[in-house]
């Protein structure tokens, strides 16, 4: 029996506790005087001895948690080995079990997507096979040539997908995981070919220190950050560098006080404020020191906050969100499902750091509650700046929730590894199509501002606005299907009306007089379209008194009059 897996879909909750991360950077002023002889090597600083200590306590407990070693064991034994504090040594094996969690859950999804790549490639299989012995039946060398040379790619695609599936099984059974390469396995893959250099590798496997924080201790004993004389300064603990000075009652080693580097903090300015509000409240926050190729440190504060409270009304309906290529439709929905004309006075936030070019930023303003804005470089700019328009994009819309006083609903789209290998063009516009990013930046922006947000099944949205809400409110298929996502926020089913049923009916006496008119296959009522009529008969009767997940589902009514627009065209 085949073992069922459920991806677990981390999803950020209104109710509970979030995450506010600043991205800064560092510049180191004052190092400690001097240097341990028996931890650092040559020139190396005392931050450099630090990082790559640490580093190495990461590496040392992976390997031990993998043999079944307890925390408190490697916590009183890496101290010893490493040199590292016992706040250092903790954070270095809770970050090695956090390596290890995360490579079993990656496990169990990598097994479900190789399954579901390998059965569409056996169809795939079966298909050339057929194609095949098609073409030596009609004896056409050039497509016998042809088909032969798609079966023998097509054996080698499956052929590598069972073993790659009895590899991943084989993990699950022993209760193993892949091997994992600290410092990046594309870097070593280039180290391997000569393409870059040892120093390079040794570099990437030592350039990070990271320190949780403590609410007890001020925020975060051994990397603190303080607001002095107009500007943040960062000290971060050099532990190697304490010596024992004695024992306690329980005879534990007393250490002397570790030494600091300390320097000049940067953060962006719309954090600064933030960042000293929440130091003044003494809220703990984890820190990340990451030195990069070029030597600058970069540094990543985060705190947990309680999420702040609602400040929008499910009780005046939605601002329904469709996802595109280039921007997003939205749909002013009002409680009673219908679209609300925009308030008096209204006008879409314009960003200020846009300025690239005219046109960057466009917004196309219906006064019936409708609204597109459209962003062309989402389409084809690189990631560093997609991922920045899109934390525009959502910015814009948070605020327009909150002038609305409206949740936000949108698409629960899921384009999963699983999916991949469809055929190029799907490979290509899902790869090209961020939708999971505009949809997780804009649930992550209006849970920091007390937006709700409420995602919903895109199953049919555009189906079902394209015959039911696009003719009549004289509107685009996106606005069309922002308003079918409100709706469904909102709970309202989406029954078949007289005005489709006609719809339906005109459709089908438009193609009998084609076929009586032009007779012949590929016009008018072909044999496919009076079987997909057939299907629809037989279920819009039936499907106004239907549950909703049944109407929602993939062969519901919505999935057969998909196929008659698409027929009718």
């Amino acid at each position: 029996m085949k073992k069922q897996r459920k991806n677990k879909k981390r999803m950020i909750e209104l109710n509970g506790g979030i995450k506010y991360t600043v991205c800064g950077e560092w510049f180191p002023e004052a190092y400690p005087a001097f240097r341990s002889e028996k931890w650092s090597r040559g020139d190396e600083d005392p931050l450099g001895t630090e990082m790559r200590l640490f580093c190495a306590c990461e590496r040392w407990a992976f390997n031990r948690l993998m043999e079944g070693c307890s925390r408190e064991k490697l916590k009183q034994e890496g101290q010893r080995v490493f040199g590292l504090n016992s706040r250092y040594c903790d954070d270095a094996i809770l970050k090695a079990k956090v390596v290890v969690e995360s490579q079993k859950e990656l496990l169990a999804l990598e097994i479900e997507a190789t399954e579901a790549k390998l059965s569409r490639a056996k169809k795939k299989l079966r298909w050339a096979e057929k194609d095949l012995d098609k073409a030596i039946k009609a004896n056409d060398p050039a497509k016998v040539e042809k088909a032969k040379r798609i079966l023998h790619g097509r054996k080698a695609r499956v052929k590598k997908l069972e073993a790659k599936l009895a590899k991943l099984q084989d993990h699950e059974a022993n209760g193993t995981i892949p091997k994992v390469v600290f410092g990046g396995r594309a870097l070593w893959r280039q180290v391997c070919r000569g393409k870059a250099g040892r120093e390079e590798w040794r570099d990437a496997r030592q350039n990070r220190l990271y320190a949780r924080g403590d609410e007890t201790k001020g925020g975060n004993p051994n990397m603190k950050v303080a607001y002095q004389e107009g500007r943040f300064t960062l000290a971060v603990t050099i532990s190697h560098l304490s010596e024992q000075k004695g024992t306690d009652s329980k005879g534990r080693p007393v250490m002397t006080r570790a030494p600091r580097v300390t320097g000049k903090l940067w953060l962006p300015e719309k954090h600064r404020l933030k960042v000293w509000e929440l130091l003044l409240s003494g809220v703990p926050y984890n820190i990340e020191l990451i030195r990069g190729r070029d030597g600058r440190y970069r540094v990543h504060i985060a705190f947990t906050m309680t999420a702040p409270e609602l400040v929008t009304n499910s009780n005046r309906g939605y601002l329904g969100i469709d996802t595109n290529p280039d921007g997003l439709a939205l749909a002013n929905v009002n409680y009673f499902g219908q679209p609300e004309p925009w308030p008096e006075g209204f006008a879409v936030p314009y960003p200020k750091a846009l300025h690239k070019f005219a046109g960057e930023f466009q917004a196309t303003l219906h006064p019936n509650g409708f609204l597109y804005i459209k962003i062309p470089e989402l389409a084809y700019s690189r990631s560093f700046r997609r991922t920045y328009l899109i934390g525009v994009l959502a910015q814009v819309v948070v605020d327009i929730a909150r002038v609305l006083g409206k949740p936000i609903a949108l698409e629960n789209l899921d384009f999963g590894k699983d999916r991949l290998d469809t055929d190029k063009k799907f490979n290509r516009m899902a790869a090209n199509f961020p939708y999971r990013k505009i949809t997780e930046a804009i649930i992550r922006k209006a849970c920091k501002e007390g937006v709700g947000a409420k995602p919903v099944r895109p199953a049919h949205t555009s189906t079902i606005g394209y015959w039911k809400y696009m003719e009549r409110y004289g509107i685009t298929i996106h606005h069309a299907a922002a308003l079918a996502i409100a709706r469904r926020a909102i709970g309202f089913k989406e029954h078949i009306s007289k005005e489709l049923k006609q719809k339906i009916k005109a459709i089908k006496e438009k193609l009998n007089q084609k076929a009586n008119s032009l007779p012949g296959e590929g016009k008018g009522m072909t044999r496919k379209v009076k079987r997909q009529i057939k299907r629809l008969n037989e279920k819009v009767s039936v499907h106004n008194g239907l549950d909703r997940y049944k109407q929602e589902s993939f062969y519901s009514v919505w999935h057969d009059l998909k196929q008659l627009a698409l027929s009718s065209r």
